[in-house]
Order: C-alpha cells, then structure tokens, then sequence
C-alpha cells in the first residue's frame, strides 16, 4: 500500500521532524493540537491541523478515538506516533490496524511482548541473550525473593515490570531494606502503571547505558546501525547521548549489534526500534528492554550511518523490503546530542516554565537542532519540558565535542532556565571527554556551583565600555565628586547564552 496522507499523532519537535521527512517524500500531512498548542509550529507546518481537545493529555493527544475520527474524517493512510504518547500502546496500534489505517511502527503483538520486562526477558530465553541475574517472573514470595537476592548478593534492583524512566525502581543495599524498599516499588509500580508486579536483578555497580538501534522489515529481515552511549542521566532520564561509544572495541560492537537483532526476532519486530543494555565496567553487556518506537536520540544514529529513520519507518509500513544491508553500513564519523530542556540544573533540574523571551539556534555546518519553538512562545506546563535537541557532528569524538561547546555558546535562550550550562560542563568534564563515566556522572561530579558564571567576551566588552564611558567623565568633570548611582544590575547576557 502507498501512503498519501500521514497524520502525526504527536507534537513539538517530533511532529515536525516526521513531517519533513514526509513532505521530501511528496507525502501530505495531518496536524493534531490541543488547545495549548494551537500555536505550535508543527499545527502552522502541517498541510492539515485539527484540534483534539483541552491542554491535559488525557483529553487530547491521547484519546486515540478522536484521532483515528480525524483520519476517517481527512482521508488519511497511516499514522505515526513519534515517542512517547500512544507510541508503545499496543491498544491503540491494534485500532488503528482495525480501522483499516497503517500504524508507522511495530505491530501491537510485539509492543506487547516488549512492553513487559518479563515478558521480553521470557521472548529472548531461546536466543542466548545475555541477561542480568535475577527473578525470571514477578515476585509473588518475599521469602523465597529474599533467598534469591542473598544468592545474587547485594546489592540488588527491585524494578516494576511496566516500568520506565526510574519509576517503580529500587536500589536495596541489605536484607533489612528488603521490606521497605520492595514496598515502595509496588506502591510506584502501581501508581505510575497500573501494574503493581515487580522483579529482581542484580544492581550493576558503575554501569553504563548502552542502546543498539535496530530496523526490522515485514518480511523477515532486521539489521542493526549500531550504538548510542546514553550514560549522562538525572532521575535516570537522559540528557546527553553520543554515536558511537567511546568505549566499544569492534567485537563487543557486533556481539552487541547480533543480540539486538536477536531480541528483534524473538518478537517477529518490524519497524525501528532500539534495544537497551547496560554495560558494566569490564564491559560485559545485559539486556535490559527494548523500546519499541523511535527514541528522542535517533538523529545521532542518522548522522553517523546516513539513515532517515523516519523514512526507513514509512517504507516498512508500506510493506516494502530493506534495502539497506547489514555489510552495507559502516560507522563514519562522530554524533553528540544535548537535550536542552527548561529546567533549573541549580535546582535540581526541576522544569521552570516561562515564556522564550530571547531564543536563537546556533547554526554553522556540523549543526542540527530539532525543536518546536520560536520566540516569544511559551512553553506549557502539561507537557514534557524539552524545548529542542541540540545535535552537532564532526569526524571523530573530539570534534563533536568541540563543536557542541560552539553550539552552545550561541544558543540564545532567556526567559526560563536550561540545561545548556550543565551541558556545557558535561562537554567540558575530563570524566566526558576521556570516555570514563557512568551513569553516576551527575551525582559524582556535578553540583550547582561548577556551572560557568565567568563573563563571556562579550559580556567583557559591554563592561569595558561602561568602564570607559565613566573614565572619560571623570576626566571631564576633575574638580567634583563623582557619583555613579546605583550598582549597575548583572548582566543577563550570561543568563540569554547559558539559561
């Protein structure tokens, strides 16, 4: 089937990054907005937009029904879900295959087995994956668990089957914490998914996170492209991925890459998808989910491989074969992202919603941002806080790396605070720049005090000049007491460039 008509069931800049790709593939597009976002740039972008509902989520950009009505309504083929949302809702992949419409992305049978720890652990068994020591299915005996953790040794990680992004997830040092730290988790568990059923693992000290990227068609074959380093975290989310790894050699990149592919098969998959390890210090690797969508850090894969994931994902729902062949790929070249989020680093990276007062890109070559605002907007307090992806590229590590301090240091924002400071001093940290870090990065090395508040040039300029203006004053006025007035205000040159 040849799809005309997208709709983007999404916003922000994911909505417009599937958009471009569709509109370079003479393919219309479909809008959907809430109310506090018939702004956005992806509503303007769009060939079609339509309203959905209030500002919540859960009255708009979730309520699968109004969405598949829209395409019923605009003649639409597919809809792509981009991340997050109903992109790992197997519920509404199995309504959009009902109502006769392409879902850009895996089937609902796969996002179901992946979309359960447990149950991808029990798909990828027969494929000599390897995993974690821990509990193969949910506890149910905190006797017998407690037996299995002082097997395992301490310490160990109570994490909720449906889990993501930290929530319903312990740490327990000793059997006197079992009780207490299992409590909590279910408590989490429940709360954030609906599921209080949690398992063990084994708590990998120093570790590392580690993601392959897989792309699958529906005719049997999958390959790989590759890692992505996505160590740097706070509150076990994301804030800064690369591609490739620093650490990798050859061999444990294809061990990596030829697990993924196999965790892909165990669950028939098509479409793009990402496959999660973590990496230990002596660089062992376990699996640890697979992500059934496209991830917020694909654009470093596609710089590195010359990959449009994007399109690669519109083919496979079209029923098309690969083209691309494993021995075809090859990594060229280095990737940084930076996701620049309003967030106050200072105060624990607590979102700080305000309105884009000063906000202009960094440009030049080697630099992609992937964003959905335009100054003067507002960002809104219902959704995820990302204002854009920072991506910069050069021929090796080093060179991204450069060249993402660059970016930064032109990045204009004011008006709320970002994370660009503390990416700024990721870029710069020895611990970054030599390859030797962990997942601890933030809790190790970074506190409110190392962000850089010395004056820029500018800023050194603009005092120079104030400097010289009362210099010559004075020297016009040599028989009377000078008086300045008031401390001139900081400037807030630092606070546009760094947030």
């Amino acid at each position: 089937m040849t799809i005309n008509k997208i709709l983007v069931a999404n916003r922000g800049e994911i909505a417009l990054r599937v958009m471009r790709t569709a509109r370079e593939m003479g393919i219309k597009t479909v809008a959907i907005f809430s109310e506090a976002d018939r702004n956005a740039l992806h509503v303007r972008y769009a060939d079609e937009a339509v309203c959905v509902g209030p500002a919540p989520s859960s009255e708009s950009y979730l309520r699968g029904d109004a969405i598949i009505e829209v395409c019923r309504r605009l003649g639409v083929d597919a809809i792509h879900p981009g991340y997050g949302f109903l992109s790992e809702n197997a519920n509404f992949a199995r309504q959009v295959r009902e109502a006769g419409l392409l879902f850009i992305g895996p089937s609902p049978e796969s996002i179901e087995v992946m979309g359960s720890k447990l149950a991808a652990k029990a798909a990828v068994a027969d494929y000599d994956i390897p995993m974690v020591p821990g509990t193969p299915s949910a506890i149910t005996d905190r006797a017998e668990a407690k037996l299995i953790s002082a097997k395992i040794g301490y310490p160990i990680l109570i994490k909720a089957s449906a889990g993501g992004g930290g929530k319903g997830m312990r740490v327990v040092e000793s059997d006197a914490d079992f009780d207490e730290q299992m409590d909590r988790a279910v408590s989490e568990a429940i709360s954030s998914f609906g599921d209080g059923s949690v398992f063990i693992e084994k708590y990998v000290t120093s570790p590392r996170h580690v993601e392959i990227q897989v792309l699958g068609d529906q005719h049997g074959n999958i390959i790989h492209l590759f890692e992505r380093e996505c160590s740097v975290q706070r509150r076990h989310q994301k804030v800064v991925e690369e591609a490739p790894s620093a650490i990798l050699t050859p061999e444990i990149r294809e061990a990596m890459g030829q697990a993924a592919v196999g965790v892909a098969r165990a669950c028939n998959y098509y479409g793009a998808g990402t496959v999660e390890f973590i990496v230990d210090a002596n660089l062992n690797f376990y699996f640890l989910e697979m992500n059934t969508r496209l991830q917020v850090e694909h654009p470093v894969t596609e710089l590195i491989t010359g990959v449009d994931l994007v399109e690669q994902m519109i083919y496979i729902a079209e029923g098309k074969p690969l083209t691309i062949k494993q021995e075809d790929l090859q990594i060229k070249g280095h990737a940084v992202e930076i996701r620049v989020y309003a967030e106050d680093p200072a105060n624990n990276f607590l979102p700080d919603v305000g309105t884009l007062d000063t906000y202009v890109r960094p440009q030049g070559n080697g630099v992609r941002v992937d964003d959905g605002f335009e100054q003067g907007m507002a960002i809104p307090i219902y959704y995820d806080p990302m204002i854009a992806k920072l991506i910069t590229y050069g021929d090796d590590r080093a060179a991204a790396i450069q060249k993402m301090i660059r970016a930064i240091d032109e990045y204009q924002i004011s008006g709320v605070q970002t994370t660009l400071g503390f990416c700024r001093f990721v870029m710069n940290h020895d611990a970054f720049r030599s390859g030797q870090f962990d997942t601890g990065f933030v809790s190790k090395y970074f506190t409110a005090d190392v962000l850089d508040t010395k004056p820029d040039a500018e800023e050194t300029e603009l005092a120079a000049v104030f400097a010289a203006y009362l210099l010559d004053k004075q020297a016009a006025k040599p028989s009377q007491t000078q008086t300045v007035g008031p401390a001139r205000p900081k400037s807030q040159w630092r606070t546009k460039r760094l947030g």
